[in-house]
């Protein structure tokens, strides 16, 4: 392995900054170069060492009080400096809400490309990354080969799995100091939002509803559902986008998730919300349409209509457990 700066990943998220490192070791031993992993913020060099423990070949660390809190403009100035001192030729970085702008930011500044949401990457003959990412709304994937270098793309949360902890593993953290550009904008106020339910990506059952529900309240058969199996309900992208139910949906464009188990009810099964779901180890699909596209990967297909099929499974369901 070559002293190259090959690739780097980041994410103000520590966990899917986990998330980064298999993709980027993939990456990095493709192009025989080290695979950096970024750390920025304020008392953290704790956490520099299981990223080596989860593949890091390098920490470049940057502890400072003033990036306690993201902001996109302290981070960028970081991460521009160190950057242009170093010259990776490939930056990962976590499709977060913060990390999308970083992301776009960034390439702005080093005057290079950004494909955002990749599904997919890798490279070509020639050694330039190839990424994968929906398009149409989710009817049609692009595949976009970059030309110029550093190359950099963001990827959803839980489009890669973690990479195996090595605890035998350990490397030396390189601390580096920025001079911080002054931010232009700045923070006033930062609310914590109440989670009331368990992050959908670590449900191990999810309850998907589609298009087929016909109202919002219906969803209370889906969640009773939910319930009796110890699981968690999610939605389609049309119903948060086009009928404005929910904030939040299941699909590549929103959350991936690979639970134990995962029934759409009504769900057609569009492009990106399949490959949102993918990695699911048991599919159930409940529709009247065989023909459906979710039918065609599923592992069980139910043909019916769900407002006859759920209520009497939650019948079944019900009985069983009064049994026990």
């Amino acid at each position: 392995m070559n002293e190259v700066e090959g690739v780097w990943v980041f994410s103000e998220s520590y966990e899917l900054t986990l998330e980064l490192l298999s993709k980027g070791k993939e990456l990095a031993h493709k192009t025989h170069t080290r695979l950096t992993a970024l750390l920025l913020g304020s008392d953290i060099q704790e956490r520099g060492q299981q990223l080596f423990q989860h593949g890091a070949d390098k920490v470049l660390a940057v502890d400072n009080p003033r990036l306690k809190d993201f902001h996109a403009e302290l981070y960028l100035s970081a991460m521009a400096s160190l950057a242009k001192q170093h010259a990776p030729s490939i930056i990962l970085i976590a499709s977060t809400r913060g990390g999308k702008e970083l992301a776009a930011r960034l390439a702005t500044r080093l005057e290079t490309g950004c494909v955002p949401d990749c599904a997919k990457l890798d490279l070509n003959d020639q050694g330039n990354l190839v990424a994968e990412r929906v398009v149409y709304g989710g009817s049609a994937m692009a595949k976009i080969i970059f030309r110029t270098k550093p190359q950099i793309a963001t990827i959803p949360p839980g489009t890669f799995e973690k990479p195996t902890r090595n605890a035998k593993t350990a490397g030396q953290i390189e601390s580096v100091e920025v001079q911080f550009e002054e931010p232009k904008t700045e923070v006033a106020e930062a609310v914590q939002i109440e989670a009331s339910r368990l992050k959908i990506e670590e449900a191990q059952t999810v309850i998907c509803g589609g298009r087929g529900v016909e109202k919002k309240e219906d969803f209370k058969m889906l969640d009773e559902l939910a319930k009796l199996i110890g699981g968690q309900t999610g939605n389609t992208r049309p119903l948060s986008e086009d009928r404005k139910w929910f904030s939040e949906w299941v699909g590549l464009s929103g959350h991936k998730i690979r639970p134990e188990l995962y029934v759409g009810c009504g769900v057609s099964g569009v492009i990106q919300h399949v490959a949102g779901i993918r990695d699911s180890k048991v599919i159930v699909a409940i529709n009247k349409d065989p023909e459906a596209p979710l039918c065609e990967i599923a592992d069980y297909v139910v043909v019916g209509n769900l407002y006859e099929i759920i209520p009497a499974l939650i019948e079944a369901l019900k009985r069983e457990l009064k049994s026990v």
